[in-house]
């Protein structure tokens, strides 16, 4: 049972005992009969205790107290519909006690009847002796199983030639997990990783030697030109295509730079036919692992001092495609900046800050070698007559 059902359980339970008569319960001394326990099945860290409910009308759940492999008393509740209770928290194959008592509406408590198991080994020693590092643009690669498909976390241990140590954490539930560790300088470095799970238990460190991060570089925009015949129109008032890659970002506290193409409707056929495509001939050839995306920063007519970031006329989602011939395109991913503002439209200092730095996207794998990038649109945040973008950067390496 993990920590959510656990808590639904505990507010069902109280949710059935508040509405009881309380004159019913207040007059219920009675414990419920102990449980018949069948069979223990262990599992990865823990185990499933099979059982036959006493007969009694009024049980409300069965709970499960042990100790956890960090030593702490814990407990585990599984409601009166189940025949069954999961224990987990365990790290290794040595015997556990877990305590049994059924609890009826009147918070009766009936005998304690204990049972005795030895766990299987818990499944993050076979993520950790599955996990494979390899070099990236900027970084390293940090692939693993988790058959599990339980919540792992890996904490990267990274050396540098200086003896300077930084950690980084990484965290998953997919079956297959993978993760870019980024932001790395091209020169050799040791890596050690541990693994966790949800309840604290972890591996020892273990070393994976030394590896040396591939280097990465920001693709250098002097040579990109507007492929106009394959873009829709972004030249309108103030805006121009042109200045989504010109190198200069759009601020809030003034309009006198205007670095953002303006998509209008009305200079492309009447309506926004999404998707939107902005096409670019870079003149050379690069592969990138990652970009950034800037919106319109400033704010027509709106509150001073305000970012427009996340508002209707900014772009939001997008594809990307690279090709070598403007006929075969490859799809590189799908991407959302999101909608962080909530139901009164306030949104997070932290996400403006993060508009203004950009918005950083990673691709799964490293890009083929391509000379032609496509900017597909697909949505903005609600505007059905503007799109408006500031810039866009790629990193990876340039000029094959």
């Amino acid at each position: 049972m993990n920590k959510l059902t656990y808590l639904l359980t505990l507010a069902f339970a109280g949710f059935l005992i508040g509405s009881c008569d309380s004159s019913d319960i207040k007059d219920d001394t009675t414990a419920p009969g102990k449980l018949s326990v069948q069979s223990v099945t262990p599992t990865s860290g823990g185990g499933i205790i099979y059982y036959d409910l006493p007969v009694d009308n009024d049980i409300l759940f069965v709970r499960a107290d042990y100790i956890n492999a960090q030593g702490d008393e814990v407990f585990r509740v599984s409601s009166k519909e189940n025949d069954s209770i999961e224990i987990s928290g365990l790290i290794d194959t040595s015997p556990v006690t877990v305590n049994l008592s059924v609890y009826d509406t009147g918070q009766n408590q009936s005998e304690v009847v204990s049972v005795d198991f030895s766990p299987d080994r818990s499944f993050i020693f076979d993520v950790i002796e599955s996990l494979e590092i390899t070099p990236d643009l900027g970084g390293v690669r940090v692939n693993w199983i988790n058959d599990e498909e339980k919540t792992v976390f890996i904490y990267v241990s990274i050396t540098g030639s200086d003896g300077k140590k930084e950690i980084r954490i990484l965290s998953s539930s997919n079956q297959n997990g993978a993760r870019f560790v980024r932001g790395l300088a091209a020169e050799e470095q040791n890596f050690s990783i541990k693994v966790e799970d949800f309840d604290g238990n972890s591996t020892p460190d273990t070393d994976f030697g030394a590896f040396t991060p591939l280097f990465e570089e920001k693709i250098d925009k002097t040579s990109w030109r507007l492929v106009s015949n394959l873009s829709v129109n972004g030249d309108a008032w103030e805006g121009q295509t042109v200045n989504f890659w010109d190198d200069i970002v759009d601020t809030v506290s003034t309009n006198s730079d205007n670095s953002y193409f303006i998509i209008y409707r009305s200079l492309n056929g009447g309506v926004l036919r999404w998707p939107l495509d902005i096409v670019i001939d870079l003149n050379k050839n690069v592969k990138i692992n990652r970009f950034k995306v800037w919106q319109r920063a400033f704010w027509y007519n709106g509150p001073a001092n305000t970012a427009y970031y996340y508002q209707a006329e900014n772009l939001r989602s997008f594809e990307v495609y690279v090709s070598n011939d403007k006929v075969e395109w490859q799809l590189l991913g799908n991407f959302d900046i999101g909608d962080p503002s909530d139901g009164s439209g306030n949104i997070p200092d932290e996400k403006i800050d993060e508009a203004a730095q950009g918005h950083d996207f990673n691709l799964d794998e490293v890009s083929p070698d391509f000379r032609y990038f496509k900017f597909s649109i697909t949505a903005n945040y609600g505007s059905d007559t503007y799109v408006h973008g500031s810039e866009i950067s790629l990193f990876g390496v340039d000029n094959l």
